[in-house]
């Protein structure tokens, strides 16, 4: 069943937060986002993983859900496919954030001519979080189209949740190597590594403990859908205790094929403690993105 706005609420009392901070959550125009269910409804018959999409729901009950959730803070997660499609999201999901202001105002970029000015033109316009997928855009985050966006980000100091692991699928460019000659460029870039890196948690953890801009985010991590496949290390459970001013709340949302709260039950199950559920699920993002 879905998860209740009384169960989540239970989980934020607990824990004395005033809500949760939400980094990996997807809105985006209603044809983009039904060609991304379609594709999770091909996805269980191609690969024998049934992937049923729990919160399959019109725009406005979606952001009603997450508002009686406590996320006082989420973002509008979109990317490209493809070139000449990003500065359409990007004009999509500004004004998406003008009419949700409890969303982070996000956007996106493929390596393509222009990049880099579409970017700046986002920033400018106010994006706080911008969103690279590698493994449905098919590239190389080192492409040489894509230098002047690092180095835009890495200056204005904006994260970018950036899908990289090599989960549910691989893809030519997914991976941890690419992402490392991209930091050992620019070693300031603030990305935020989507899925904890799935499912090559230890490389990218590696790269989190080397680089101090990089943060990784929990969607869909340790949960039981996740684990039937490839669980996360339990050698790598000190790594989390350590990085735990660096790891942020993401779930996927609506995309999921479980209940809201079983993102947060599998963190609490953990056993971190709570001062680390409180970094991770409110603490660590309100300071990213300097929530009052």
């Amino acid at each position: 069943m879905p998860a209740t706005a009384d169960t989540v609420r239970a989980f934020r009392e607990r824990l004395r937060l005033p809500g949760l901070v939400d980094v990996h959550t997807h809105f985006m125009p209603e044809r983009v986002l039904a060609k991304v269910w379609d594709y999770f409804d091909a996805f269980g018959p191609l690969n024998g993983v049934e992937w049923p999409i729990t919160y399959r729901h019109e725009e406005e009950q979606r952001v009603a859900l997450l508002r009686e959730f406590g996320v006082r803070a989420f973002t509008s997660m979109l990317y490209p496919h493809k070139p000449v499609m990003a500065a359409w999201l990007n004009s999509w999901s500004a004004g998406f954030a003008a009419r949700t202001p409890d969303c982070l105002h996000t956007a996106t970029f493929f390596p393509e001519e222009g990049a880099g000015a579409y970017v700046r033109q986002a920033v400018e316009a106010g994006a706080r979080v911008f969103k690279a997928h590698l493994q449905v855009g098919g590239y190389d985050p080192n492409d040489e189209l894509l230098d002047p966006v690092w180095g835009l980000l890495t200056e204005a100091g904006i994260p970018t949740v950036i899908h990289c692991g090599s989960g549910p699928v691989p893809a030519k460019h997914t991976g941890p190597e690419p992402i490392a000659r991209l930091l050992a460029r620019h070693p300031r870039l603030p990305l935020i590594v989507a899925h904890m890196g799935m499912p090559e948690y230890a490389d990218f953890l590696e790269l989190a403990d080397r680089y101090t801009a990089v943060r990784l985010d929990t969607t869909m991590a340790f949960t039981d859908f996740s684990e039937r496949f490839r669980g996360f290390p339990a050698t790598e459970r000190g790594r989390l205790a350590d990085l735990g001013d660096r790891i942020l709340l993401g779930t996927d949302f609506p995309n999921i094929p479980y209940p809201y709260e079983h993102q947060l039950e599998a963190l609490e199950r953990l056993g971190l403690g709570d001062d680390w559920l409180r970094a991770v699920c409110h603490d660590n993002g309100a300071r990213l993105f300097r929530l009052v």
